[in-house]
């Protein structure tokens, strides 16, 4: 057998590798990489048969022979499709979008072989109900997992073995999803930002907590909300003395789109209310810097505070 496995998502292909590795062992598996090594050598290597198997297993990265780029191995490639070894699966990796689908190389193993495009997330039901086949899991409980965790393919797989770890049986409840698995938030700063000046505890310690969850440093989101603070009141402030916002984004030296969010989100705020936030923060850094306070603690207590 003979795959083209080609797209953005790596770990979609990755995947795709580890499902065909997986009917043979190691030692009759052999890895190239097209950049550096002859094609002679992959094709001969493709051709031998294995001393301690029937079945051989080659995988080839970097495969641009079947993309726009030009190769002298094409014709080398192309005679092995026509003839291949039938004991030996050969899989080509190319992680890029498109493949050139006019080339006769690319046609020739669409022939004779399976193309597979990776560039698009697989439905995230069919990857859960994939990933627990072994497990007793209803509808509504695939649709909870959906809606906790997202449909981002790479995380949704990192959840169903944590969940599957967690385990010891074969029944999934909604107790399992909501103790094993990590909630999708929104952690865009703007949102812990409105949280916090609306009072809103519960929202903006759920953001700040999963923001600690992905190993966001206390004091890189202390810094994160400062400058927002900041760039809000300064904008806030030009825009009263008559600027442009273009002429604003020239005077702070930022992107023109960041000064139209911050005044956007500067409307809702009083210039003191920013500047007491931003004097508030300037004391928890100072304090976390000087041992004075826990840097896990002390922008929750700030929160709290509001």
């Amino acid at each position: 057998m003979i795959y083209l496995l080609y797209g953005t998502k790596n770990h979609l292909i990755q995947n795709e590798i580890k499902k065909i590795s997986k009917n043979f062992e190691n030692i009759n598996i052999s890895k190239f990489d097209l950049e550096n090594e002859n094609i002679e050598n992959i094709i001969n290597d493709c051709m031998t048969l294995s001393l301690f198997s029937e079945k051989k297993l080659v995988i080839c990265e970097n495969a641009n022979m079947f993309t726009a780029s030009t190769s002298k191995d094409s014709e080398i490639i192309e005679e092995y499709l026509n003839n291949p070894n039938p004991d030996t699966t050969l899989i080509f990796i190319i992680n890029q979008e498109k493949i050139d689908e006019r080339k006769k190389i690319t046609k020739l193993l669409k022939k004779n072989g399976t193309v597979k495009n990776f560039n698009e997330n697989a439905n995230p039901v069919q990857i859960i109900k994939s990933g627990l086949k072994d497990y007793q899991i209803d509808s509504n409980l695939i649709n909870l997992f959906v809606n906790r965790v997202g449909d981002n393919s790479l995380i949704l797989e990192n959840e169903i073995e944590k969940l599957k770890l967690y385990k010891e049986n074969n029944t999934i409840t909604k107790e399992d999803i909501l103790n094993v698995t990590t909630k999708k938030i929104d952690t865009d700063i703007f949102k812990l930002l409105d949280y916090i000046v609306k009072n809103n505890k519960s929202e903006a310690l759920e953001i700040y907590h999963e923001m600690i969850k992905m190993n966001e440093e206390p004091i890189k989101i202390i810094i994160m909300l400062s400058n927002q603070f900041r760039i809000m009141y300064q904008a806030k402030e030009l825009l009263k003395k008559g600027l442009s916002e273009k002429d604003i984004a020239s005077t702070l030296k930022i992107h023109p789109y960041r000064v139209k969010l911050a005044i956007q989100n500067g409307r809702k705020y009083s210039s003191d209310l920013l500047l007491q936030y931003l004097s508030d923060l300037a004391d928890i850094d100072i304090n976390i810097k000087t041992g004075k306070a826990d840097k896990n603690l002390a922008l929750e207590l700030f929160i709290l505070k509001k």
